[in-house]
């Protein structure tokens, strides 16, 4: 269903019964909110979820941006490795700002809230910029964009800049993002490939934009450093993140948990960038810590 939230149409998907503990999932970088797997849905609603999923502004079946064109990402780079300003279409603190908005939009004063990767940047904002409106805050393989933290090796920031030989043939999409999760999936748990294929052909099928990824990875460089937010976030929080994540190395999740207060961490070997299906009950487990300290947490208002 579209909902309007912050002058913006998104595509929202809502599952479990209206009396469960709203739960807003935030996708990252260019993904859709499919990529929030079923199975693991599933799991959230039988443990008394009522989950949000939506596609962030500029992808999937939300509104497009694509009248903003398409950044200079090279440029971009440089100028974020030089430690100069970077510009971007739109900001995180927008996509923050939109997320807010739906939560209001959908009759809700506020939810527990899980970002992963960039939505997990997202999130940060949004704890912070919107603290009434955020119950407790799980962040999955994310980071404060410190720079002092370890970067992607050389592979992994190629393959990500990468594109598919043919961007109009849904196959060679498909072995483009195929290859991809090669690069950055977790090595212990390596998903069946023909289930990997009908699930990325599914995401190619629904919405496949690029020029939105593009903007979007320039707000992730444009915003830099959210270390000083850190310190304002006051919500209960989880911090999940994989020991072998080739994209966002382990360090970043230690460094949230040093600035983040009373944050709790749960560190798993052998989880890439990505989300296996054997890690679903561990992932859910860990939602369900946050928002449980949040009823008893004494720095979070009562909502």
């Amino acid at each position: 269903m579209q909902i309007s939230a912050n002058g913006i149409s998104l595509e929202v998907d809502d599952r479990g019964p209206p009396s469960g503990e709203p739960l807003v999932m935030i996708m990252g970088l260019g993904m859709q909110l499919i990529a929030w797997p079923d199975g693991l849905v599933d799991q959230l609603v039988a443990g008394g979820f009522r989950v949000i999923r939506f596609d962030n502004r500029d992808v999937g079946l939300s509104q497009r941006f694509d009248q903003l064109g398409v950044p200079n990402l090279p440029a971009a780079a440089m100028r974020y490795t030089l430690g100069m300003p970077v510009t971007s279409p739109y900001r995180l603190a927008d996509l923050a700002d939109d997320t807010a908005a739906l939560i209001e939009a959908m009759g809700l004063p506020s939810a527990h809230v899980c970002g992963a990767s960039m939505g997990g940047m997202v999130a940060q904002h949004l704890a912070v910029r919107h603290p009434q409106r955020v119950r407790s805050l799980t962040l999955i393989m994310t980071t404060s964009g410190a720079r002092h933290l370890p970067q992607p090796a050389l592979k992994v920031r190629l393959a990500m800049m990468s594109r598919p030989r043919n961007s109009k043939n849904l196959d060679s999409v498909i072995e483009h993002f195929v290859g991809l999760y090669g690069v950055i999936g977790s090595p212990a748990y390596r998903p069946d490939p023909a289930l990997l294929r009908e699930r990325l052909g599914a995401s190619v099928t629904r919405a496949y934009r690029p020029a939105a990824t593009a903007r979007q990875l320039a707000a992730i460089l444009a915003d830099g450093d959210r270390t000083p937010l850190l310190a304002r976030i006051t919500q209960p929080v989880q911090v999940i993140h994989g020991v072998a994540d080739p994209l966002v190395p382990v360090a970043a999740g230690h460094d949230l948990m040093r600035h983040i207060a009373g944050a709790q961490g749960d560190f798993i070997d052998g989880m890439g960038h990505d989300l296996p299906q054997p890690l679903w009950p561990r992932f859910a487990a860990g939602i369900r810590s946050a928002a449980d300290r949040a009823r008893t947490s004494p720095t979070v208002s009562p909502r």
